[in-house]
């Protein structure tokens, strides 16, 4: 499948890290052989929500920390489409966290790929949800006071059906991650280590480097309790698929609408009659 744009400006900084993650998709949708034509990009905004514009696919551009409902919406509009949420820590944990816990409590087939630089990018470098306790910007001048945001755990400690993090800088182990996490039936969180070259002068490919580490085949990712453990770990962060459940149902397989009829919304006619009826009888 040819998802390239052609000879187009990419607005992104040099060296930075959401060239790998775009490479990395692309590989993965390629590997997958998911037609275009089954695939919706779905991002926010931000750096990282540029980069549905610079893969040829469908895609939704929303308001920031708005992308994972108009992605469930999508889906649920239309269950058999590939529909994939790519943003960044701020878009996604910051702006939209609140969407991100309900997406996991939901557990749609959707899978989720954050980019987390622990800074905001776009708007020039203040700290993000993510960003370490003591981390200088132009705006936290004596550093970051509050511990920052733990998606893993928090993702575990919801149930997430699938959490896994990965780390740019490894290309072929990241695409081996998100080709789990696109196949995985369920909501699925990637969260993907990309350093930002311009604002984030601490969390440099190098320091992803030295302070994270692989889960190793005798590693079980349904056992949450090590989960948690995982997650909560500081002096190296653990890179892998960290928490899998496999038994919760997805959100589209519980809807009404869907349990005698599989026809998509999308296609159905609507009955503006029976539309009408159904509001009178609700009031």
């Amino acid at each position: 499948m040819n998802y390239e744009m052609g000879d187009i400006d990419i607005a992104w900084c040099p060296g930075c890290g959401n060239y790998g993650i775009l490479r990395a998709i692309k590989q993965t949708l390629s590997e997958l052989e998911i037609k275009t034509e089954d695939l919706v990009v779905v991002s926010g905004i931000g750096q990282a929500a540029k980069l549905p514009q610079y893969l040829r696919c469908n895609y939704f551009n929303g308001l920031h920390g708005r992308p994972l409902p108009a992605a469930f919406a999508i889906k649920v509009a239309n269950p058999g489409l590939n529909v994939i949420v790519t943003s960044g820590d701020g878009d996604i944990y910051g702006e939209g966290g609140n969407h991100f816990i309900h997406a996991i409590r939901r557990n749609p087939n959707i899978t989720l790929f954050v980019h987390d630089n622990m800074v905001y990018g776009l708007t020039k470098g203040q700290a993000s949800p993510t960003s370490a306790i003591g981390f200088k910007t132009n705006i936290q001048l004596g550093g970051v006071a509050i511990e920052p945001f733990n998606p893993i755990s928090v993702a575990i400690a919801l149930n997430a059906s699938f959490v896994a993090r990965a780390f740019i800088g490894d290309a072929k182990e990241s695409a081996d991650i998100f080709k789990k996490a696109i196949k995985h039936k369920g909501f699925a969180l990637v969260d993907i280590f990309q350093p930002c070259v311009t604002y984030n002068k601490v969390n440099t490919f190098k320091w992803f480097k030295d302070n994270t580490y692989y889960l190793d085949s005798s590693y079980n990712p349904l056992d949450r309790n090590e989960a948690f453990k995982i997650a909560m770990e500081r002096d190296k962060l653990a890179l892998g698929v960290i928490y899998v459940n496999n038994d919760r149902e997805i959100f589209e397989d519980k809807l009404s609408v869907y349990k005698d009829n599989k026809e998509p919304l999308y296609m159905r006619t609507l009955n503006k009659e029976n539309l009408q009826v159904s509001i009178l009888e609700r009031r």
